[in-house]
């Protein structure tokens, strides 16, 4: 039997000596792993094939789909969202994979979780589509939104009475823990202001300089370090870093 469904390339390697098989949260299925047979040919239409298996790439997909395979295969495949600038331009697809990337690293189980694939089908739009301030915002707020979508938001909000941030609870509190991982004044403030968008074009009102950004996203990293395990250093951040520097 076969499925339509969305999905979101996240990983591709080569198979064989002609094939690949790519790594794709669907909107139906979650996290799965395709076989794709003859993209590798030296073909001029096999060569544009493989650019529908970049990761990010929005695909409308028809699957086969067999709950006791780990390896699923794809029988037809076209762009959902063909991108003007992620694929092109280097900021913004420095954005894009390092979304693709953390994304990665927070899935735990593999069953379908639809606001998930929304959250990142919808980040990678705006990646695209979205001005540059909204771009520069984006890494940010996706990863708060992402920690509210894993089961692990933060609680509670900057204000005079809770104005410390518990890296490690995960919570804004009135008095300092014991241990060093917490943070107060504007960066908490920030954080708790990103938390609450909901629109991404309400991220243009967010005005941050360079340092200051560079500052909230290694905050939120050591946080959501505490919180995913096994989290390691992500290979796109150093270009992420420079890129919006």
């Amino acid at each position: 039997m076969t499925h339509k469904t969305r999905g979101i390339v996240l990983r591709t390697v080569q198979y064989g000596e002609t094939s690949v098989i790519t790594t794709v949260y669907t909107e139906l299925f979650g996290l799965q792993s395709y076989i794709v047979k003859g993209v590798r040919q030296s073909t001029s239409k096999s060569q544009s094939k493989q650019m529908y298996f970049q990761p990010s790439a929005i695909l409308e997909m028809e699957v086969y789909h067999n709950n006791l395979k780990n390896l699923q295969f794809i029988k037809e495949y076209k762009w959902s969202y063909l991108y003007n600038k992620v694929l092109f331009d280097i900021t913004r697809n420095a954005i894009a994979q390092f979304m693709i990337e953390l994304f990665q690293y927070s899935i735990k189980q593999p069953e379908a979780n639809p606001e998930l694939f929304y959250l990142l089908e919808g980040s990678l739009h705006e990646a695209d589509k979205g001005s540059d301030a909204i771009a520069a915002n984006l890494p940010l707020y996706f990863m708060l939104h992402l920690a509210t979508e894993s089961g692990f938001q933060l609680q509670g909000g900057f204000s005079a009475e809770t104005p410390v941030l518990n890296l490690k609870e995960g919570i804004y509190t009135i008095e300092e823990p014991s241990h060093p991982e917490f943070i107060t004044g504007f960066i908490a403030e920030t954080i708790s202001k990103i938390q609450g968008i909901q629109f991404y074009n309400d991220l243009e009102n967010i005005k941050l300089n360079r340092q200051t950004r560079a500052q909230v996203l290694s905050v939120l990293l050591q946080y959501m370090s505490y919180h995913i395990t096994d989290f390691k250093e992500l290979k796109s951040l150093p270009v992420l870093r420079e890129i919006l520097d």
